[in-house]
């Protein structure tokens, strides 16, 4: 719904939202194509396996595209796919479908396989506070309409037949390899050797794979070229045009997809739209997420869930935290000593909005409510919202929201948004109530629930903790009875228990609670 409150698009809108185009290298302004209606497409994940923490970036970076979007009074439809067939374990088409290898190491059904790992995928989203999409289409829901997109780039001279199945020519299209920056001709001795040597270019790609002449695939389906499957980047040409009623806006992935994914995907737009249209705009990439100086990995067994992390007592949003502290065009290093400086950055944070909420006082305690029901809804509106923490605002809260606005709506610069929500946090010239609302504004791109998490819900309770929380705090107000009697021993005592436990206690004073918290091993 659309907000009713004092500002209208234009005013809302303040800030251009620039971004950075991966096909022509450069920032852009946002235009969108059809009036203020934002379409924007994610390459999601090949469920034969659980996200990583390093496919999770590629996610969250598109969450915070879309909000960011949201933010300044676009409508977005946002679409990401699940590929559930049609993967290989080689980008140059070669080897074994995941999602069948999968199945058939587990002796379960593909089905089966697909649905867990779906399933675990948006548990993972929403650990994460990222927003549904609009939709989330199914490769092996669309094999019809995979068919008859194949069969018009067929049927216009873009294909050519070999016996594992149909290809794409991609000398047939202008530029392939832009997106990528490609040499083609370096690649001949390079990384993008054709795996079938009988393909005209080394780089041209499977559209329809043939099953084996010599026995079943667990998923295949007939065709005009045969009983097989579709390859793995004609599904996201398919479903991002048809649901995006391309060509659209925005296309986002992790910048795997960037060498060759992406380039076939846009060669194939270019086949079925006409030459000059890679089928969306803007093409945006978030970087790797680097661990132990190797690439996250789930090929080589080498990669961290959300749950790891959950599991060493690390909550998500202090993760998401975590990766906000770099642009999403920029490496991050992952080490757990980083993700517990994030988790210690998010209670400093969350105490000082509990602070500021008893400052106000009523007027506080209601503006977290009403960011408790937003948050309850759908995405809520964000307008209404911007438009309810907005009203009444003193000059040093508009001033702080237009640092905030040139910062997210430059390339989406969390770094320097995270700046100036320390800087409001610090600023002791600006009244509480308005603090509180400036931090309801900035959580709307954020999405860390600043005005809803309590400090304790960080607590987190390690898998391997010797000890359950109630014992922790039935041993923490021992110590504390034991230090009031000055019976040091029986105070000892229990400290040393905590200790073997992995809980650092924090002794309070006579303002300040003591409080605790489990110690994040790596």
């Amino acid at each position: 719904m659309r907000g009713t409150g004092a500002h209208n698009d234009d005013e809302r809108r303040r800030t251009p939202v620039r971004l950075f185009n991966s096909l022509n290298r450069r920032l852009e302004v946002f235009t969108p194509m059809h009036g203020n209606a934002a379409r924007v497409y994610t390459c999601g994940p090949t469920v034969y396996n659980y996200a990583h923490i390093g496919n999770l970036r590629a996610y969250l970076f598109a969450d915070t595209l879309r909000r960011t979007l949201q933010w300044n009074g676009y409508d977005v439809t946002h679409v990401i796919n699940i590929t559930d067939v049609g993967h290989l374990t080689s980008d140059e088409d070669a080897g074994d479908d995941k999602v069948e290898l999968a199945a058939r190491s587990k002796k379960s059904s593909v089905y089966d396989i697909t649905e867990k790992y779906t399933s675990a995928f948006f548990d993972d989203l929403e650990a994460l506070n990222i927003r549904p999409a609009a939709m989330y289409p199914r490769a092996t829901q669309h094999i019809q309409e995979i068919i008859e997109f194949i069969r018009v780039l067929d049927r216009r001279g873009y294909t050519y037949e070999l016996k594992g199945g149909l290809y794409f020519d991609t000398s047939k299209v202008s530029n392939y390899g832009q997106l990528g920056a490609l040499d083609l001709e370096s690649q001949l001795a390079g990384a993008r050797v054709a795996a079938d040597p009988d393909k005209r270019q080394p780089w041209d790609f499977s559209l329809w794979r043939l099953s084996p002449p010599d026995g079943t695939r667990l998923m295949e389906w007939d065709s005009p070229w045969g009983k097989g499957f579709p390859g793995w980047h004609v599904e996201c040409s398919v479903m991002s045009l048809k649901y995006l009623d391309g060509p659209f806006d925005i296309h986002t992935g992790g910048i795997d997809h960037r060498q060759v994914h992406h380039p076939n995907e846009m060669a194939q737009n270019q086949g079925y739209l006409g030459d000059s249209e890679p089928g969306a705009r803007l093409w945006a990439h978030s970087e790797f997420l680097i661990m132990k100086d190797r690439k996250m990995s789930k090929s080589t067994g080498d990669f961290w869930r959300l749950s790891s992390l959950v599991d060493r007592g690390v909550h998500p949003l202090a993760y998401r935290l975590f990766l906000f502290q770099a642009h999403y065009r920029s490496q991050v290093d992952f080490s757990m000593e980083a993700v517990v400086a994030a988790r210690v950055l998010l209670e400093r944070i969350l105490r000082r909005v509990a602070a500021l909420v008893a400052e106000a006082g009523e007027d506080g305690a209601g503006l977290a409510m009403l960011s408790r029901q937003a948050a309850s809804t759908t995405g809520g509106s964000y307008d209404y919202l911007r438009s309810c923490y907005e009203d009444g605002l003193g000059t040093a809260g508009q001033q702080a929201i237009r640092e905030f606005a040139e910062a997210v709506s430059d390339d989406l610069g969390t770094p320097r948004a995270l700046a100036v929500l320390s800087s409001v946090l610090s600023d002791q010239d600006i009244p509480a109530l308005d603090a509180l609302k400036v931090i309801g504004v900035f959580d709307l791109v954020l999405g860390l629930d600043l005005l809803t998490l309590d400090p304790r819900d960080l607590v987190i309770r390690p898998a391997d903790a010797p000890l359950g929380n109630d014992d922790v705090e039935a041993l923490v107000a021992a110590r504390q009875q034991a230090r009031a009697a000055r019976d040091w021993q029986r105070a000892d005592e229990a400290r040393d228990r905590l200790t073997e436990a992995g809980v650092l206690v924090q002794d309070g004073t006579a303002t300040v609670p003591t409080t605790w918290s489990w110690q994040i091993r790596d």
